[in-house]
């Protein structure tokens, strides 16, 4: 009889263990709101953005310019190769051919500069097949960061961006480890606010360097007045604010380098 009893008794208690549990008092709105946002995915921060390698998707030609690079790059045998945005693409457009001669004729020389890239950008291209593949160059000259300040001034930290840079000499070593990588500060720009964030992450990456792979070089004194503004004859006459170089700045830009890459190619 026991057993039936003790059957019985459970019975006509879970009626009332399950309106106990109905009446409990609601949770917390803090508990609530924990419980909710523990459940949603995160938005990722910005500096995810600055060191994933990213394909760039506003311009139908930029493949073609990373397959074209890469074509290049697996011909081998490159002694220098310069990496960056449209600054460093400029070397194929916006300097006369006799300052390219003048000054990297002693070299064979590779130009890995893209407009408008970012370091994302010039990660994802950095792991394209040939790219870096197939030859081991003396000397990486490397500049990048101004598109991450000037397109993302308000989601982007300084310190976002020099990670990006810092992802991005990862990869030169992990492809080129018996390369030795100058690292450019980044260039002044018209935009005062900006050309504060260029300085913010100049004074982070100049810490990469260990002068035994990566040597750091702040051209930015050659390109600045005595009241700190923009050389008018080294920057060309761009609105809303000046940032591409003329000419003359691309050769006063060769000029300050030369001696460093002699001493770093040798």
């Amino acid at each position: 009889m026991k057993p039936a009893l003790t059957l019985l008794t459970a019975l006509l208690l879970a009626p009332l263990a399950a309106l106990s549990a109905q009446t409990k008092a609601p949770a917390k709105p803090s508990d609530v709101s924990k419980t909710t946002l523990s459940n949603q995915p995160a938005s990722p921060p910005a500096k995810q953005i600055s060191t994933t390698p990213t394909p760039r998707m506003d311009n139908p030609g930029w493949m073609r310019i990373v397959e074209r690079d890469a074509a290049a790059a697996k011909r081998g045998g490159w002694d220098l190769v310069l990496i960056g945005d449209s600054i460093t693409a400029g070397w194929r457009a916006g300097a006369p051919s006799e300052i390219w001669a003048k000054y990297f004729s002693a070299y064979r020389t590779l130009n890995l500069g893209i407009s408008a890239d970012k370091t994302e950008n010039v990660l994802w291209r950095l792991g394209f097949p040939g790219t870096l593949g197939g030859y081991k160059p003396k000397l990486f000259v490397l500049m990048i960061g101004t598109n991450n300040t000037g397109h993302r001034y308000g989601t982007e930290t300084a310190d976002d961006t020099a990670q990006g840079i810092r992802a991005t000499l990862d990869r030169l070593a992990a492809k080129a480890p018996e390369a030795k990588i100058l690292l450019l500060a980044i260039f002044p720009r018209g935009e005062e606010i900006k050309r504060k964030r260029n300085d913010e992450v100049n004074q982070k990456i100049e810490k990469f360097a260990d002068n035994k792979r990566v040597f750091w070089l702040n051209l930015n004194d050659h390109f600045l007045q005595s009241d700190g503004t923009l050389s008018k004859q080294l920057f060309k006459d761009e609105k809303p604010y000046p940032i591409h170089l003329t000419a003359e700045g691309y050769e006063a830009w060769a000029q300050a380098m030369q001696q460093k890459i002699k001493e770093l190619t040798k």
